[in-house]
């Protein structure tokens, strides 16, 4: 069996963790500790997120979209691939290493998609993103951990709070959505959007084909037209 090379570290945020990029043959995987947070061969449900995010907002002229969480990409690849030429999509990712990884050892993986003229690369924490303006986006999507939980960075904490699903409610046009990928379902959080004033889908998706691992992802609308 090929071994896995570490590539290349990078410490979180508040600098507790540590984040290692590992390569085995043409396989990526990003690690945190002994937590596997992304792996290369496993794509589905992050597309998933995007493309039930973008069909719940099909039609909308020049849509705007902010995505948490850069990754591997497999998100913005699928919003991309869903939206029209029109559209204009912000990514924030927290950890600069993670973005020179998408350009460097893992380029071909991203395919050429940071380069998109409807791409805007923000190194930057999501929630003051979401915080900085009100009804400026029609779809947040958010994959910053492994679920409802600030793993990565405990600073994520606040965009799953009652206050921080409030300000992502102001921060999206009318029939807006926020779309949020777990590992696993979270009853808590599920009530959480509804108090917030959310409509809520909760949606499983499979990791890989029909036999991956079942992940969670919370479609939530505010409602109203657009």
């Amino acid at each position: 069996m090929i071994p896995w090379v570490q590539l290349d570290s990078a410490r979180t945020p508040d600098g507790g963790q540590e984040l290692r990029l590992k390569q085995r043959g043409t396989e990526f995987s990003i690690m945190l500790g002994t937590n596997e947070l992304m792996n290369s061969r496993l794509s589905g449900s992050e597309e998933a997120l995007a493309r039930l995010s973008c069909e719940r907002i099909a039609g909308r002229k020049q849509a705007r979209i902010l995505i948490g969480g850069l990754g591997m990409g497999f998100t913005l690849r699928a919003a991309l691939a869903a939206l029209g030429g029109d559209a204009a999509v912000t990514v924030a990712e927290l950890v600069p290493a993670v973005v020179a990884w998408a350009r460097g050892p893992m380029a071909e993986i991203f395919d050429g998609c940071l380069d998109d003229p409807r791409v805007t690369i923000r190194e930057a924490d999501v929630g003051q993103l979401i915080r900085a303006e009100s009804t400026a986006w029609d779809a947040i999507l958010v994959d910053v951990d492994n679920g409802p939980e600030g793993i990565v960075y405990k600073g994520n904490d606040a965009i799953y709070s009652a206050a921080g699903l409030a300000a992502a409610r102001a921060a999206l046009t009318p029939g807006g959505v926020l779309a949020v990928w777990s590992q696993g379902p979270d009853s808590g959080f599920a009530r959480r959007l509804k108090q917030a004033g959310f409509t809520v889908e909760e949606i499983s998706a499979r990791a890989h084909g029909k036999r991956g691992a079942r992940h969670v992802i919370w479609i939530a609308t505010v409602a109203g037209r657009f």
